[in-house]
């Protein structure tokens, strides 16, 4: 049987780029994702029956539990998980309520957290070594205005995946991957990207002179999750275009 990867929010943007890649490497896929039905349906038609969708909220504990003691009895142990799920909610620092706050904690750290949990028993004891990916953001490494919540929870998961990386070695690997600026439909929308001039103002910031594309983000995956990386363990790779040299 072809091996496992689980793909938190598998069905869009560069998500749905790690699940085509995977695929394309011989994987089954699962993706848990929380809300877009049209999405997840779209991405099945593209992959065929190596690509199965699960609806999951993972900032719901139980509900996490739940579906992964359901998935490995259905699909086995996976030996790739990339928790890529995440949400933003922005406001400026003093008009930020408990709710904004508690959303994104809950999903892009706290979900990690309940994911890989309920995942790392049976990897560990699965015949076949592991990998996990943490999908970063750059705003983990530099702050940003009115997105106090995303930049505590992006900066949280890179001391996690280090923490993750010491207690499930040597038979899981763990890393980061911080993609940059990268061409996808929810990057257009947020910084105008659509507008020339806006765009002239991102791209001028970037060394490599464009924005990225969800398949060089995949590459990166690809590299993460094969043999080239496999002694390379609570590290951090930002593919970025050299925007974040840090």
């Amino acid at each position: 049987m072809s091996p496992l990867a689980v793909v938190s929010g598998g069905t869009r943007g560069i998500g749905l780029a790690f699940s085509r890649r995977l695929v394309k490497l011989g994987h089954r896929v699962v993706a848990p994702y929380q809300g877009d039905a049209v999405a997840a349906a779209s991405a099945v038609e593209e992959l065929g029956d190596a690509f199965h969708p699960v609806r999951l909220d993972v900032a719901d504990a139980e509900a996490v539990g739940a579906a992964v003691e359901t998935l490995l009895a259905e699909h086995g142990p996976p030996t790739v998980l990339v928790n890529n799920a995440g949400i933003n909610v922005d406001r400026p620092f003093l008009e930020m309520s408990n709710e904004d706050w508690r959303r994104v904690l809950d999903t892009n750290l706290s979900g990690v957290f309940y994911l890989t949990r309920a995942f790392a028993p049976a990897m560990l004891a699965a015949e076949r070594d592991g990998v996990i990916v943490n999908v970063g953001a750059t705003t983990g490494i530099r702050p940003r205005r009115n997105g106090a919540n995303y930049c505590a929870s992006k900066a949280g998961l890179l001391q996690l995946t280090k923490c993750l990386a010491l207690e499930l070695a040597p038979r899981i690997r763990v890393n980061c991957l911080i993609p940059g600026m990268t061409e996808t439909d929810e990057l257009v929308t947020r910084f105008r990207l659509d507008d020339p001039a806006a765009r002239a103002e991102v791209v001028a910031e970037i060394p490599g002179g464009r924005i990225g594309t969800t398949e060089e983000i995949a590459d990166a995956l690809e590299f993460l999750v094969g043999p080239a990386s496999r002694y390379l363990t609570g590290q951090k790779l930002i593919v970025d275009g050299g925007q974040f040299m840090w």
